[in-house]
C-alpha cells in the first residue's frame, strides 16, 4: 500500500543539524486499517511513523516498524510543528501543545511513556563508546556532560531485534530521565541532536524540541 508522507526531522540542534526523522501520513483516515497502517511504518523504516485522524481535534497514532506506541515524545513534536497544534490527542490523553521560539513543546505525564531501562555511566565518553547491546530491554544509556547547567549526553537502544537499533533521539525516555532526576534538562543524543525538558506542574513534564525538514 503506498501512500504519501512527509519526513522531518526532530530534535534537531541550533543549526539545524542532526535529529530523527520521522514520517507523518497528514491524511491518516485514509488508513484506518492498524495493519496496513503498520505496513506502512515497516516499509518506511523509521524509527517512528505517525498519522493523524483528524488535524482538527489533533487525534494521532504512533507506530515503530513493528509496534503501535501508545505514547511517544518525537513524533508529537513533530506533527504539532508541521501542523501549528495547540493540542494533540492519543488514547493515554490529550497532550497540550506550546510553540516557543525555534522551539516547540508538548507537556505529557511522563507515565504515559513505555518503560524504559535508564542506566547511568561515569562520563559522556563511555555513553559514546557504548556498542549496541543484544536484544532484550529498551536501553537509555546517559552521563552528566555538565550537572551544574543540567546538560547531559545521551544514547536509546531500542532493544526491539526490530531492525532499528539505535534511536537518533527519545522524547520518552527523555521524559522518564527528567521524572528521575527531578529538574530541567538539556540531553545530546545519538550523533548531535538535542531535547529539552523541564517540570509542568501536577505532575506532568515539558518536552520540547527543534524541528526541520
Amino acid at each position: 500500500m503506498d501512500h504519501p508522507a512527509t519526513l522531518i526531522r526532530v530534535f534537531t540542534d541550533p543549526a539545524g543539524r542532526f535529529g530523527n526523522t520521522l514520517a507523518v501520513v497528514t491524511d491518516g483516515a485514509a488508513i484506518p486499517d492498524p495493519t496496513d497502517r503498520q505496513q506502512l511504518a515497516r516499509r518506511l523504516g523509521l524509527s517512528e511513523t505517525i498519522y493523524v485522524d483528524d488535524a482538527l481535534t489533533g487525534a494521532v497514532e504512533i507506530y515503530t516498524v513493528s509496534i503501535r506506541l501508545p505514547f511517544a515524545g518525537y513524533p508529537l513534536i513533530g506533527a504539532a510543528w508541521l501542523l501549528g497544534a495547540e493540542r494533540l490527542s492519543l488514547d493515554v490523553g490529550e497532550i497540550p501543545v506550546q510553540h516557543e521560539g525555534d522551539l516547540t513543546w508538548i507537556t505529557a505525564r511522563p507515565e504515559w511513556a513505555p518503560p524504559r531501562t535508564l542506566r547511568q555511566y561515569g562520563s559522556p565518553a563511555e555513553v559514546e563508546g557504548l556498542a549496541v547491546p543484544e536484544p532484550g530491554e529498551w536501553l537509555y544509556a546517559w552521563a552528566w556532560q555538565d550537572e551544574s547547567a543540567g546538560r547531559i549526553r545521551a544514547r536509546g537502544f531500542p532493544g526491539r531485534g526490530d531492525g532499528i537499533d539505535e534511536d537518533e533521539a527519545t522524547g520518552a525516555a527523555a521524559l522518564l530521565l527528567a521524572k528521575e532526576l527531578g529538574r530541567p534538562l538539556t540531553i545530546t543524543q545519538g550523533a548531535g541532536s538535542q531535547l529539552h525538558t523541564r517540570p509542568a506542574g501536577g505532575g506532568f513534564l515539558s518536552l520540547g524540541g527543534r524541528v526541520a525538514r
